[in-house]
């Protein structure tokens, strides 16, 4: 799968997810609930997928996770917060750089409308 088709799926998942349960519960168990429906639509998903800092010849275990790692492609942080902030944003950012990836998705379930609590990140 490229990752715009990956991405739809995630989407597709997470809409599903935020119908069913709506806003106010804690980010482990979307992250749970999406890790489930992506599983069960065969896509492969880590979750709390350890991501090792290098700097220069150094591997540091400096206890990053990645909340969700989805056929090796896609990052997706969840948050269930008042609001995403430029720290989220430079989370995600980082973890795309950190992992190689290119596309990330930031999704925060603490909004009246998932719509509002998207955010798709590109590493350039």
């Amino acid at each position: 799968m490229i990752e715009n088709e990956i991405t739809d799926k995630i989407l597709e998942c997470s809409f599903k997810i935020h119908t069913l349960l709506g806003p106010g519960l804690l980010e482990s168990a979307y992250e749970a609930c999406l890790f489930y429906e992506l599983h069960k639509h065969g896509l492969k998903v880590e979750k709390q997928k350890v991501l090792p800092l290098i700097y220069e010849e150094v591997k540091l275990e400096a206890g990053y996770r990645i909340d969700l790692l989805v056929e090796d492609k896609v990052i997706v942080e969840l948050k269930a917060v008042e609001a995403l902030t430029d720290v989220h944003m430079a989370q995600i950012l980082t973890y795309l750089k950190l992992s190689g990836c290119k596309i990330g998705l930031l999704l925060n379930f603490n909004v009246k409308s998932l719509k509002s609590g998207i955010r798709r990140v590109i590493n350039t």
